[in-house]
């Protein structure tokens, strides 16, 4: 009998030091995520960009957007200009951690609980509305913003990849 009691105190402790755990991963977990959605606001704010890596579901279609230069204004406008054309669309950046469309669920990625949001409201034969997306973020430095969406339709994957000018 005195050994049944042992055991239970010893289930109950492990148990409140799992919960506990638990409960900080979640809250570190949602720091890192706005931690990371400032961070990607900050850097595609900061200066001017460029496509150098556009692939659509193995399709290269870089050379879609040569010569085109995208600004991200802190007011969510997106402006691309290539001479005396100027397309202008939307963008954010968002934690989708909560989400339950969260498509790091959906494709068996969880690297990356932010979305990199692009839109531009063109018709679907325009090249910029493949662009339209809540693209993950693979990786981001200064100089180079990596994204990429796998598609819940068809399983395709796509990657979007802007340089620093």
């Amino acid at each position: 009998m005195k050994h049944l009691k042992v055991y239970r105190i010893i289930l109950v402790i492990g148990l409140m030091i799992i919960i506990g755990c638990s409960t900080d991963d979640s809250n570190n977990d949602s720091q890192s995520s706005t931690a990371q959605v400032e961070e990607a606001q900050s850097t595609a704010q900061n200066g001017t960009w460029r496509i150098t890596n556009f692939n659509d579901s193995g399709q290269d279609e870089t050379s879609d957007f040569n010569g085109y230069v995208f600004a991200f204004a802190s007011n969510g406008t997106l402006t691309v200009t290539n001479g005396n054309n100027t397309i202008t669309g939307s963008w954010s950046v968002t934690d989708d951690s909560n989400s339950s469309s969260d498509s790091s669920d959906d494709d068996g990625d969880s690297s990356s609980d932010v979305d990199f949001n692009i839109f531009f409201p063109v018709p679907e034969s325009n090249d910029f509305e493949d662009l339209n997306d809540d693209w993950d973020i693979n990786s981001i430095s200064d100089t180079v913003i990596d994204l990429i969406d796998i598609s819940g339709g068809n399983g395709g994957t796509d990657i979007l990849t802007f340089e620093r000018n």
